[in-house]
């Protein structure tokens, strides 16, 4: 293999595919990008066996067709200290061979036909949204995904297919993000969709794709990139019944002064107390330090008398952030039982602070 591509664009591939190398065993091929080269094309391939990333570039002179391999990281940081113009790239004996100019850099390569084959989206279901939609819902609900929890599948989101619509759901067993979609589906399925994939999702994926899955994986398609990820086995909690059936107090308030009160507290503590009367609430830190933070907001609540609730208030910012309008519905039965967030079609119920 010999070819020819331009120093940013082969920089920018292999910056985008160092998420899915193995980083810890560098003996293992899936810390190797693979390359081909064919049919005026250049194939990458990253994958560490869990999530795996292709694209074809076709901006590239391919001067001797074939295949190679090289380390991903090590390939990269060559790369990165080249100067701006083409770069010369060949295979050698067992070594891939980096050149420009004076300067030559070799790296081992291992045997490409032992690189880790991509699944296949023949006979795979579709699912049928729009790709912005998909994205959004991803994005709305990722800041409620577990990290390294026990039960795996927390450390994912769920997408729950139902025949008449679509829910994104994600816990951290301290509040739970639902996002429900209005979606004909022929079948009813879910799929838990790990957090690494999930935040790689939302970095490649801007304009139209094609999504396909079945019970090992989910793919995403467009013009530029092949996208794959195994789900997380394993059952996912019932979330529909954490929603509160009903809500004894309901109100309307503004996010943009809802955001600014409690940044304001959240500079002394991220525990919150909230006191709401009749016609403001009263926003002090949880802390029981010789230090004090306090800011009201003048607005119209449902309730007659004092009413106290406690709550961490990153769940709060979470949720405000990623709404579009400056209108929320928030949702209370009780200072010690779940309250609940609300625009549109996005609710977050969150667990209070007992105090």
């Amino acid at each position: 293999m010999k070819i020819e591509i331009n120093k940013q664009l082969l920089e920018q591939i292999l910056s985008q595919m160092q998420p899915f190398l193995e980083k810890k065993d560098l003996s293992q091929i899936t810390s190797h990008i693979y390359l081909e080269a064919r049919e005026n094309k250049l194939l990458l391939k990253a994958s560490d066996y869990e999530t795996g990333l292709k694209t074809a570039l076709s901006d590239v002179t391919i001067i001797k067709e074939g295949t190679g391999t090289a380390n991903g990281k090590k390939f990269l940081d060559i790369v990165r200290i080249l100067k701006e113009g083409p770069i010369t790239i060949e295979t050698k004996d067992d070594h891939l061979q980096i050149s420009q100019n004076q300067s030559k850099f070799k790296l081992p390569m291992f045997d490409p036909n032992e690189y880790p084959s991509f699944p296949d989206i023949d006979n795979m279901p579709k699912i049928e949204l729009g790709s912005e939609v998909f994205i959004n819902s991803l994005k709305k609900i990722s800041p409620a995904i577990d990290t390294n929890n026990p039960k795996f599948e927390l450390n994912g989101a769920l997408i729950d297919i139902k025949t008449d619509k679509i829910n994104f759901v994600a816990t951290d067993t301290k509040r739970l993000a639902i996002v429900s979609v209005e979606q004909s589906m022929e079948s009813a399925f879910n799929l838990i969709i790990p957090k690494k994939a999930i935040v790689e999702i939302q970095k490649l994926f801007f304009d139209e794709i094609a999504m396909h899955y079945d019970e090992t994986y989910l793919i995403l398609q467009n013009d530029q990139y092949f996208f794959f990820t195994k789900l997380i086995n394993g059952k996912y909690p019932d979330y529909e019944r954490i929603i509160p059936k009903s809500l004894q107090y309901e109100m309307q308030l503004p996010k943009d002064r809802m955001i600014e009160a409690i940044k304001q507290i959240t500079i002394i503590s991220q525990e919150i107390k909230l006191t709401f009367l009749k016609d403001r609430i009263i926003f002090k830190n949880l802390s029981q330090e010789n230090i004090e933070a306090q800011t009201e907001l003048e607005v119209t609540t449902p309730f007659e008398e004092k009413f106290i609730m406690a709550v961490n208030s990153r769940y709060i910012l979470d949720f405000l952030t990623h709404i579009e309008d400056n209108e929320f519905t928030l949702g209370i039965n009780d200072a010690d039982l779940p309250f609940e967030l609300k625009k549109d079609n996005f609710i977050t119920i969150v667990m209070p602070i007992v105090i």
